[in-house]
């Protein structure tokens, strides 16, 4: 029966939680069905096993976090209950033995220890409900087309900032799947075009771990890194218009000034995401890229989104300038640096040089060449 110990991280929010995870942690959360980024940044972050309080694949649909989890040989104790949320404390040091898990011997909870055999076949029980779900999916999105319109009619509340945009290509980097692949992929393109570089909450952390500093940070501001907060960009926080005459909500706003970190307000409906490509585009840029933005529906199913409406309108907003971070590396061809091109003439130079002091008979011809040319000229 496997046994592992360590200190357990614990937190109702994982993208919160990652952040304090250290290699060799437990990771405690509440976390239904969970989805592929989630599962890909508790791997990243050393977890030695992830103890869920909630079921991580319920079946309703066909999430890929549990699998990925399982894939990379990280346990996975499924179901756990609320007791252990509520037992737990962050720092506490437990025992994991097989699919219970006690503190100084004594028991906390009891949950499942996910097979992989378990989690394919409820991955094959989602793909069956997939139609019903999808179904329900587009008429959320068709009836909250209704209610966000304002995206596309209605100006927006567009902060001042110090960051120009004008006549330059944004970067919008999102902590999405193979969000870091596609950076180092269209890393040349970074160098020649130099974009605003813009982080899209843990999208920030992203542009850090790849060698570049974000200009612009923008979000809910849950999922990203004090160390990001804290690199000099500039922070709009993602704020999300009332009812009525009452202040925008931002969630993150809290946080920005616990740290003692100022903000511009950005009230827009929809995704983080969607209003960092709104802000771009009104702010005058060339062209926009995207890193790991979510575009698929079964990307927001398992965010757990009713509907993509917000997403959909910004994209038919900003269509005409927005490219994919895949399409760019097919596109765009770097030119070859300077140094490249002074090699490639200093080996001709060398070549050439050779070639006259080896062969007598070459320069002899380039001798009769140079008088011939001289008396035409005399001529």
């Amino acid at each position: 029966m496997n046994r592992i110990k360590g200190t357990v991280r614990v937190d109702t929010r994982t993208k919160r939680l990652i952040q304090r995870l250290h290699p060799g942690e437990i990771a405690v959360i509440s976390h239904r069905d969970i989805d592929g980024p989630c599962a890909q940044a508790l791997i990243k972050r050393g977890a030695a096993a992830v103890v869920n309080a909630e079921p991580s694949i319920t079946g309703r649909i066909p999430n890929l976090g549990p699998q990925i989890l399982l894939s990379a040989g990280v346990p996975l104790i499924d179901s756990a209950g609320p007791a252990v949320m509520q037992e737990l404390v962050e720092g506490d040091y437990v025992e994991i033995v097989g699919d219970t898990v006690y503190r100084n011997g004594t028991l906390v909870g009891t949950g499942q220890a996910l097979s992989r055999e378990a989690v394919q076949t409820k991955l094959m029980d989602a793909q069956r409900n997939l139609d019903g779900l999808l179904r329900s999916f587009v008429r959320n999105t068709l009836r909250y087309l209704e209610l966000e319109q304002g995206l596309l009619f209605e100006p927006s509340q567009i902060p001042t900032l110090n960051t120009d945009f004008s006549s330059r290509h944004a970067l919008v980097v999102v902590r999405g799947e193979r969000a870091a692949e596609d950076l180092e992929i269209i890393a040349p393109y970074i160098r020649d075009m130099q974009p605003v570089l813009v982080g899209v909450d843990g999208g920030a952390d992203v542009l850090l771990e790849a060698g570049y500093r974000p200009d612009i940070i923008i979000g809910d501001m849950d999922s990203v890194s004090d160390r990001a907060l804290r690199c000099g960009a500039e922070l709009v926080a993602h704020a999300y218009p009332p009812a009525g005459d009452a202040e925008p909500v931002s969630p993150g706003l809290a946080r920005l000034k616990s740290i003692g970190l100022e903000a511009h307000l950005f009230p827009s409906v929809g995704m983080s995401e969607d209003v960092a490509l709104l802000l771009a585009y009104e702010k005058g840029a060339d062209l926009i890229v995207a890193v790991g933005a979510h575009s698929s529906m079964e990307e927001f199913l398992e965010r757990a989104r009713e509907g993509m409406s917000s997403t959909f309108l910004t994209r038919l907003k900003v269509g005409a300038i927005l490219v994919d971070a895949k399409g760019v590396s097919r596109l765009y061809r770097p030119a070859p640096p300077a140094t490249y091109m002074l090699g490639i003439v200093g080996v001709a130079a060398v070549t050439l040089a050779l070639i006259l002091a080896l062969a007598p008979e070459v320069r002899a011809h380039l001798q009769a060449l140079a008088v011939k040319i001289s008396l035409l000229l005399r001529g």
